[in-house]
């Protein structure tokens, strides 16, 4: 007997070697987690980047004197910042969300 919920998450759909996508994702919650747990490794790195990048060019313009550039500096810092607190809240909300329901979202192992 088929799921209501069943999926079709791309039996057609090849990746590499010949595996399809649902021969190697057993569902698409799976590959949804998958991708959610990529996608916090990638905009960690990207914060850590911007951080560095901001700190180096606010160091930079405090020895040019140049105003302007200063506040772009501190721009980039403060957006890697409230960029950072979106993403913890978007991960908490996640772990709020898997309590709650019971489901397993982050926690899927494949």
């Amino acid at each position: 007997m088929k799921s209501l919920l069943a999926v079709n998450i791309g039996s057609d759909t090849p990746i590499a070697n010949g595996v399809n996508l649902s021969g190697a994702y057993s569902d698409a919650s799976v590959l949804v987690s998958s991708i959610l747990r990529n996608s916090f490794a990638v905009i960690s790195v990207l914060l850590v980047v911007l951080l560095i990048f901001g700190g180096v060019n606010y160091i930079i313009s405090a020895g040019s004197g140049d105003p302007k550039k200063s506040a772009q500096a501190q721009a980039i810092i403060t957006d890697a910042l409230i960029g950072f607190a979106v993403v913890f809240l978007a991960f908490f909300i996640i772990q709020i969300v898997e309590v709650i329901t019971g489901m397993r979202i982050l926690n899927s192992g494949i």
